[in-house]
């Protein structure tokens, strides 16, 4: 598989769920690139694609810590625009895994997902 052909998971290493979806990855022999936010962080442009095609409202995680630090006055007007914001600024904010292939995405980690998707 070539490199443009490789599907890249973004996400943070020590998530639970990250850990799940790369094992699973692993156990499928799938050559995969990982894109470590703690580490390389976001870009705008990437992120503002991904809100296009799931929705900014599925793409932020909002049970996480980093969204309950958030002031509630800004946690209560949420836009698109403030989100995006605040998710390239905090990457801890956007839900996990997010997983990029030939042009498609896929939000989350669910076995079946991942097995129709690459079997």
């Amino acid at each position: 598989m070539t490199q443009a052909q490789k599907p890249t998971i973004y996400g943070i290493r020590q998530c639970d769920t990250m850990k799940k979806a790369r094992l699973w990855l692993d156990q499928h022999h799938i050559d995969y690139a990982f894109h470590d936010y703690k580490l390389l962080g976001i870009d705008q442009a990437t992120l503002r694609n991904w809100c296009a095609v799931l929705g900014w409202e599925m793409v932020i995680n909002r049970s996480g810590t980093t969204f309950r630090r958030m002031p509630e006055t800004e946690r209560n007007n949420l836009s698109e625009t403030l989100a995006l914001q605040w998710m390239v600024l905090q990457p801890s904010m956007i839900k996990r895994p997010v997983l990029a292939h030939q042009g498609k995405l896929i939000l989350g980690f669910k076995a079946e997902q991942y097995q129709q998707f690459f079997i």
